[in-house]
């Protein structure tokens, strides 16, 4: 039995047969680190007025998500592999299956449509991949929305958990009628409110005037109606401001003290 244990614990040719069964990595799996994950799902559970006890994550090293065992009522609250996103939120939708998913920015608005959440924090996930995040869910009827406080809980979530490398992409500009995904993004980052309904918008590849020059836009983007036009040019103009000017707002005391104030006319 001892002659056994020291064949196997030193023996090149059987660790290379070993390793041919191990779970093979790939670039998806990101590992979200659990400050990530758990500022996600108090959001989540806080806006949709769901109950933690109730999230499911199918999504491991060797899992089926189509195999996998979901609880009646039930919500997945997880990390999908980014490339099979589109088939994931197809199979999702035919099964009705409610979700809350972690997708990249870029390319968020392509595959099944859905409620895109643009808000773009650069993640720095536990493989040290730093990848430009957003969120995907079947759980409200907005086609594409900001949400500056996810932003805020994801942003401070990952600064506590190492945020570096960054990367910025060359930048373009796109008429009134056109929402990108890391346009939307933005807006979150800066508090704006934005939504869309489905019914004032499309969904494009690319603009006419960009075909000819073999563009495109990266990811997808959307058409817009001539009010959501509207609602769009004013988020942008109010994200450029707050970018340029440092709000201070009044705490709970100093509100309590401007509401107990009298105005005395002299």
């Amino acid at each position: 039995m001892n002659k056994q244990i020291t064949f196997f614990a030193d023996n090149p040719e059987y660790d290379s047969f070993v390793k041919k069964f191990e779970p093979k990595k790939t670039t998806d799996d990101c590992y979200t680190p659990e400050i990530i994950y758990d500022a996600v799902a108090k959001w989540v559970e806080k806006t949709y007025g769901i109950d933690r006890g109730r999230f499911v994550r199918p999504f491991y090293p060797g899992g089926d998500f189509e195999t996998y065992e979901y609880p009646e009522g039930c919500v997945v609250v997880d990390n999908p592999p980014f490339s099979i996103l589109s088939h994931i939120k197809k199979w999702y939708k035919q099964h009705g299956v409610k979700f809350f998913l972690f997708a990249p920015t870029l390319t968020l608005f392509s595959g099944e449509d859905c409620t895109f959440l643009p808000i773009g924090v650069t993640i720095t996930y536990e493989n040290g991949a730093n990848v430009s995040t957003s969120f995907v869910t079947n759980l409200e009827e907005w086609q594409v929305r900001t949400a500056p406080d996810l932003y805020r809980a994801v942003d401070v979530a990952n600064n506590l958990n190492k945020r570096e490398g960054k990367k910025e992409l060359p930048k373009y500009e796109y008429p009134d009628e056109v929402i990108t995904a890391t346009m939307v993004a933005k807006w979150s980052k800066y508090g704006v409110d934005f939504r869309v309904k489905p019914e004032d918008c499309m969904k494009i590849a690319a603009l006419d005037a960009q075909r000819p020059h073999g563009k495109k836009i990266f990811g997808n983007g959307f058409l817009l109606s001539e009010r959501a036009a509207a609602e769009r040019a004013a988020a942008e103009r109010a994200a450029e401001r707050a970018a340029r000017v440092q709000v201070w707002k009044l705490s709970d005391r100093e509100r309590g003290i401007v509401e107990g104030l009298e105005v005395i006319d002299k």
